[in-house]
């Protein structure tokens, strides 16, 4: 087996470092933009008064980023070719990931809201895989050009990680659907133009089939934001959406009827091994950063790093890296030649430990460097608040856990085992 990296890529690394440096670096220190990043960074992004909702300022140069990372063909580097992308490998992904988050935190690559020079675009692909020519048509384009956003709308007050027992529900009336009920931490909602609403259409309560999924417009009569969740790692645009009769016609339906879950999932997929990839890179990025400080820093009239009370947890951390960072990119080279309900328990895996990771690192970081750790001047907190969402959204690590025990015990329904390494 070879474990280099292959050659294509580990050259476009190096063309996305010469454009962050031509580019990037320059738009972060305009303007006093720095401000986004340094330990103003909460505030700067926070309008604390609109419900903590990003403030314009913030998201106009996320904006900008990505206006200059898409005019140099960096932005859609994941998606097909038809969608002017450059059919980025799930593998090339996970390296390009895992790189850009090493560098630690800036515009090139800000992970609070996804925001990055090579995009990550599920919805996009959804519509892709799923839409029908006239929804692709509307959709896919207007995304990018800022016209059109939308949001995701799967959790409820009562159902987060158990979605088949989901409360919302769309009933045929006529030519249209009615949609009822309620959905929490709705990522995406402050700027949204549609949601994209999970809803029981048929099938009683724990079935997988029967829920369906639906581009409902925000404008829609009874579509309704309550308000914005304030998170561990502000700001917030996570709401609390409530439907009360929503009429929308059926052509609004993503995917075929009774089958949204499949959608969900490769949504879901596709997140969480990048999800996976970004934590082991900043996770990286904590312990090379504490071996640096712990190397100049002296106490007691010698280098820190010379208690071994310092070596020690850097150094298990540091192999739990090496680790992870095989089972990502073995991961991600399975997703590339298999389906992705068949490597899912592979999925599994590298999210819940990458992100774990990451945490932990982030935890040792602080420790490590003392005070100035736990400042908001140095970045580790920023990664602690943001990694650990990830322990939690598109699946709890015990529901990661639960899937790889699932498969290894057969209870995980009619799926496939992964194929054994080779």
């Amino acid at each position: 087996m070879d474990f280099d990296i292959p050659a294509e890529i580990a050259t476009y690394l190096r063309e996305l470092d010469a454009f962050i440096e031509r580019e990037i670096r320059p738009l972060e220190q305009q303007d006093d933009n720095i401000r986004f990043f340094d330990h103003r960074r909460e505030h700067a992004r926070t309008d604390w008064d609109n419900d903590g909702q990003p403030r314009h300022e913030w998201e106009d140069l996320l904006k900008e980023m990505r206006r200059r990372a898409d005019k140099a063909g960096h932005l859609r580097f994941a998606l097909p070719k038809a969608l002017g992308g450059k059919d980025g490998s799930n593998l090339a992904m996970a390296i390009i990931r895992e790189h850009l988050a090493h560098k630690g935190l800036g515009l090139h690559n800000d992970l609070q809201n996804e925001s990055s020079i090579v995009g990550n675009f599920p919805v996009a692909l959804l519509l892709h895989h799923f839409g029908t020519a006239e929804q692709k048509q509307a959709f896919i384009e207007p995304m990018f050009a800022g016209q059109k956003r939308v949001a995701f709308g799967l959790t409820e007050p009562k159902h987060g990680s158990d979605a088949t027992f989901m409360e919302t529900t769309a009933v045929k009336q006529g030519g249209d659907w009615v949609i009822n009920g309620m959905k929490r931490f709705n990522t995406g909602m402050h700027t949204a133009t549609h949601d994209l609403i999970f809803a029981r259409t048929s099938g009683k309560e724990g079935d997988a089939r029967g829920i369906s999924c639906f581009l409902v417009p925000v404008s829609t009569p009874g579509f309704k934001v309550e308000y914005m969740w304030w998170t561990f790692n502000m700001p917030s645009d996570h709401a609390e959406v409530s439907l009360t009769n929503v009429k929308v016609p059926a052509s609004t339906m993503l995917g075929q009827e009774g089958h949204g879950l499949d959608v969900a999932q490769t949504f879901v997929h596709e997140n969480r091994i990048r999800q996976a990839a970004s934590s082991l890179g900043a996770a990286q990025y904590c312990i090379d950063m504490s071996v640096a400080y712990a190397n100049q820093r002296v106490v007691f009239g010698k280098k820190l790093s010379s208690n071994q009370a310092i070596q020690f947890p850097l150094a298990e951390l540091h192999t739990e890296a090496e680790m992870v960072r095989g089972l990502v990119r073995k991961t991600a080279w399975y997703l590339d030649r298999e389906h992705h309900m068949d490597v899912s328990p592979f999925v599994a895996m590298a999210n819940y430990r990458g992100n774990r990771l990451c945490c932990d690192a982030a935890d040792r970081a602080m420790q490590v460097h003392g005070g100035v750790g736990y400042s908001r001047h140095f970045p580790f907190e920023h990664i602690y608040r943001h990694h650990r969402r990830y322990r939690i959204t598109e699946g709890s690590e015990e529901i990661q856990i639960r899937r790889v025990a699932g498969s290894m015990f057969g209870y995980w329904g009619t799926q496939k085992k992964p194929k054994a390494a080779e």
